[in-house]
């Protein structure tokens, strides 16, 4: 399709993003800070709210209707995620706070119990500090070895290095799918596929290609695939770890309480199945109901034509950055149908730090992200304070990156003004 048949999905949805209609400081609100959180449409919020006010109750072994249907309606939403992803059961869905605490609970249930000193556990320097962090505290307390695949000069996964750091000893690896700063598309099932020959397990954090293209769990290979709803349309508050059965059954609860159980004595008690022995307690019933209700939404416009959408505005996005002198964009740049990276762009503007630049955006309408993006590590190695990032939806318009050149445009020329 064209550019211009494509646009037609950012026509026919923006409606449904109510949020988007208002103004900032004046100015028309142009969002442009998806790869933080999303805008939720007006279905997930119809969804959640007609929990709330039609049959709010808690889940499991109700003996009365509104439990029942709430129970039918949560268990739904797994079955939804399940199949969004390709999971080979829906009791390989588990349902977490967001991405942050899945990866914590495979860090403290399947981590603390199977690693031992001197084992390697392997990620990389562009991660969130979601996906390095759970793995220092393991180290820690295991003893276990972190070690960190580095970047190509065109600042990707380092393939060739990531090969080099592979042993014996190497029990997991741990990989971002997307680069929330980087933007590059990690090579996830070439690196399950090589990290298995090496018999080690592999997690993915999948929050930033969630939203954005077709995710089948079973073609990357991977052990775990952690996401969050917030970034994928759904309300804050859910996320979901997907985990395969053989090693799921292996794993210890995270947490204990109610839920989590199948019998408790004063003595002892046991776990109860897949996947309720890693969902301790009251869950978080209207969100993951709302997070089904996303997939249904982004499953009504279809993740292969989000992905190609999205794809040509990131191919605009650079043409029209290119054409400022002072603009520095990280990461790998998109081939000329704007493939081959996320549609985001971090980047530094010559002597304007960037949490300068965002606020003044900000006054212009425009939301962009600055700072870090909770990759210290990835800016460490990159020598550089900071960054700007703009991040696209399919709801975006290429409009929309016209005025958020325009402002930054006129941002640098008032910057300049003043330093001379």
């Amino acid at each position: 399709m064209t550019f211009t048949q494509e646009r037609t999905i950012a026509d026919q949805v923006r409606h449904d993003f109510p949020l988007l209609d208002q103004e900032v400081n004046g100015k028309a609100l142009v969002y442009l800070d998806n790869a933080a959180t999303s805008q939720k449409p007006q279905f997930v919020l119809n969804t959640l709210r007609d929990y709330y006010q039609q049959y709010n109750s808690n889940v499991h072994r109700g003996a009365h209707t509104l439990s029942n249907k709430a129970t039918d309606a949560y268990e739904a939403a797994r079955d939804k995620v399940a199949k969004f992803v390709n999971a080979a059961s829906r009791q390989e869905i588990v349902f977490t706070r967001n991405a942050t605490e899945a990866i914590n609970l495979v860090a403290y249930s399947w981590g603390m119990n199977n690693l031992q000193p001197g084992d390697e556990i392997i990620t990389v320097v562009m991660e969130h500090h979601s996906n390095i962090v759970p793995w220092q505290f393991v180290a820690q307390k295991t003893g276990a070895v972190l070690k960190f695949v580095e970047l190509t000069p065109e600042q990707t996964f380092d393939f060739e290095h990531f090969k080099t750091l592979l042993s014996e000893k190497t029990k997991l690896v741990c990989v971002v799918h997307v680069s929330n700063t980087l933007g590059c598309i990690n090579p996830v099932a070439e690196i399950s596929k090589l990290a298995h020959k090496n018999g080690a397990k592999v997690l993915i954090d999948a929050c930033q290609s969630t939203p954005h293209m077709p995710i089948d769990v079973q073609e990357i290979g991977c052990d775990w695939l952690v996401a969050s709803g917030h970034k994928m349309c759904a309300t804050t508050g859910i996320g979901f770890l997907y985990g395969k059965q053989e090693i799921l059954e292996s794993m210890p609860p995270f947490l204990g309480g109610g839920e989590m159980i199948a019998e408790v004595f004063l003595d002892y008690f046991t776990y109860g199945e897949l996947p309720h022995k890693f969902e301790a307690g009251t869950p978080a019933i209207g969100e993951a109901i709302a997070l089904g209700a996303a997939v249904d939404y982004l499953n009504s416009i279809g993740m292969d034509k989000i992905h190609a959408y999205e794809a040509e505005l990131t191919a605009y996005l650079f043409q029209q950055l290119d054409k400022i002198p002072q603009i520095k964009i990280y990461g790998p740049y998109p081939n000329s149908k704007g493939e081959g990276r996320a549609a985001l762009a971090a980047f530094t503007a010559g002597e304007v730090h960037a949490n300068d630049l965002a606020p003044l955006l900000d006054q212009e309408g425009v939301a962009i992200r600055s700072g870090h993006h909770c990759t210290q590590p990835l800016h460490r190695y990159l020598d550089i304070p900071g960054t700007a990032r703009v991040s696209l939806s399919f709801y975006n318009t290429r409009e929309e990156i016209d005025v958020f050149i325009k402002a930054l445009k006129d941002t640098l020329d008032f910057f300049h003004s003043i330093l001379g």
